[in-house]
């Protein structure tokens, strides 16, 4: 990119880069490296990205770069976690895919070296390296600490366990004291750990360090090394189009098999195959799960944390036991080849990662369902569902959003048996397809996620747990079967054979589809109106793309 500092031309873009510090030989003859910081102050994961952006800018200092920090948005669902806000957490993705595009365009970065550690914040960054097509990378800001409490390992997810199980307030103060004890990604398999995970086997995060705990002074070495790296990855010219191929992204999907990753990451993986123009959709997804068990037996599959996964060998050792199913002639992000790579890697069989021979559970991670309620598709997380409800067969109950659900669990409404259907919530009717938290959390804390379903066009937090159904298509909004269930219905979710019917005869539902009225959009402006007007369906990975 030299010839675009040099010259007459280039004499207003050279006087700018000076007055901002930067020196005539840095600007002329070295790549430039933007650093995207999701710094934020407001959350674990991400207050103490600035030391980890440090670190990179380190790096790519001392291999001959020249590093560009720039903010990106950044949020924690948790902080809106039962709030109508909830919903922006997806829309969010797009922002900062957007604010990355932004910025990278107008200055004409030679590579890109994104840091972020939460949920759509780094599937955001993801996304934007896809867009932006330049040598990219990012570094993760790890994951967090698990607690203490009356001699027992807990999570932030336990906390929402008790706020619905009667503790009482001083019972709750003192688990909130414990719960999130340093920075990082929440230490269960949610949807931040799952995507920090991806990045891996994606080519975008280096090897073995995604999983760092954020309290392991590693994660600042490995940063520093990533800011060196970055340098070379320019120097080769290697993009994400040339990495990310439709067989990294297959081997991805496996990969999230085997971990029972988020469900979120099915929309992640979607949206980013779109963005590179690489033909995956939810059928690959049901192929490989009827392939790949779960072995992975990390909160809430089993009872690990992702510190434990980290220390019990992280992702090279589940890409190790899932050598034999994996495309090893797929690229790696250092030039190489993944076969190549897991020819290195000593295998570690223990009780967080086991082997494909004896795996935690011979369900699958993920499932896709089908049926007359959801012909386009919809997920569940089978090894965080209940046995009792594996198969469900109950009458529905039916509601216009997540906190009048939450309101008639708690008024005791709901009892076992019941299939509680929550619509209007998906990209559209939302709009920005909100995560279900309260009434999830409800049925948990009073013990009915062992007798109840729930079927939505919403999504899920990777910490929920139950017989709950998501991204259901098409969406209410769209004049799915799921705006047309009726007080009384009868439903089946039936997991161990990937069906989600509604048993009312096609005539009926005819009947029903003439007086249906679609809803004018819940947001009239901003963002959110946008999103609605411009994303893609669920099974397309719900982004803001081109039609």
């Amino acid at each position: 990119m030299e010839a675009y500092w040099n010259g007459a031309e280039a004499a207003h873009r050279r006087v700018m880069m000076k007055a901002a510090g930067y020196s005539d030989s840095d600007i002329r003859k070295k790549p430039h490296i933007g650093v995207p910081n999701s710094y934020m102050e407001g959350s674990p994961g991400s207050a103490h990205l600035r030391q980890i952006a440090e670190a990179v800018k380190q790096g790519i200092w001392a291999a001959g770069g020249v590093p560009v920090e720039f903010g990106i948005p950044a949020t924690c669902g948790n902080i809106a976690n039962g709030a109508e806000e909830l919903k922006y957490e997806q829309v969010g993705r797009d922002i900062v895919a957007m604010s990355v595009e932004f910025v990278s365009r107008v200055h004409n970065f030679d590579g890109l070296v994104m840091v972020a550690s939460c949920d759509n914040i780094i599937a955001g960054c993801y996304l934007a390296a896809a867009r932006v097509d330049i040598p990219s990378m990012i570094v993760t800001g790890g994951s967090m600490q698990p607690g203490q409490h009356c001699g027992k390992t807990v999570v932030e997810a336990d906390l929402d366990v008790a706020r619905f199980s009667g503790s009482s307030e001083e019972e709750l103060m003192e688990l909130e004291e414990a719960v999130c004890p340093s920075f990082g990604a929440c230490p269960s398999m949610g949807t931040a750990n799952t995507m920090q995970m991806l990045g891996e086997v994606m080519n975008l995060v280096m090897p073995g360090t995604a999983t760092i705990p954020a309290s392991d002074n590693q994660k600042l070495r490995q940063a520093r090394e990533a800011g060196k790296f970055a340098v070379r990855l320019v120097k080769s010219g290697l993009k994400p189009s040339d990495l990310i191929t439709k067989d990294v992204l297959l081997n991805s999907i496996m990969f999230d098999m085997a971990i029972a990753g988020s469900t979120n990451a099915v929309l992640h993986i979607l949206a980013m195959a779109y963005e590179l123009g690489i033909d995956i959709t939810l059928a690959d997804f049901e192929k490989y799960a009827a392939q790949i068990p779960c072995i992975n037996a990390v909160i809430p599959s089993g009872p690990y944390t992702v510190v434990d996964f980290h220390y019990a060998g992280g992702v090279p050792n589940v890409m190790k036991m899932l050598e034999s199913r994996l495309f090893k002639e797929a690229p790696m992000m250092d030039g190489g080849t993944w076969g190549n790579f897991l020819s290195k890697v000593a295998a570690q069989p223990n009780d967080v990662i086991r082997t494909l021979e004896k795996p935690l559970s011979k369900e699958p991670g993920l499932r896709i369902l089908r049926g007359n309620l959801s012909p386009n598709g919809a997920i569940v997380r089978p090894t965080a569902v209940p046995d009792p409800v594996k198969y469900i067969r109950g009458r529905a109950r039916v509601f216009e959003g997540d906190r009048s659900a939450f309101e008639a669990i708690e008024a005791g409404r709901i009892v076992p048996g019941d299939v509680i259907v929550i619509r209007y919530e998906g990209c559209k009717g939302a709009p920005g397809m909100k995560e279900l938290m309260l009434s999830i959390d409800a049925l948990i804390g009073r013990g009915l996620h062992t007798s109840v379903g729930l079927v939505t066009d919403a999504r899920f937090s990777g910490f929920n747990y139950g017989a709950i159904v998501g991204h259901v298509s098409p969406e209410a909004y769209d004049g799915g079967t799921i705006a047309l269930v009726e007080e009384g219905d009868m439903i089946v979710i039936d997991i161990p054979g990937s069906r989600v019917t509604l048993e009312v005869e096609e005539e009926e539902l005819e009947k029903r589809k003439k007086n249906w009225i679609c809803p004018p959009l819940k947001e009239q402006k901003g963002c959110l109106n946008l999103f609605a007007r411009n994303c893609r369906p669920a099974e397309e990975g719900g982004a803001m793309q081109p039609w």
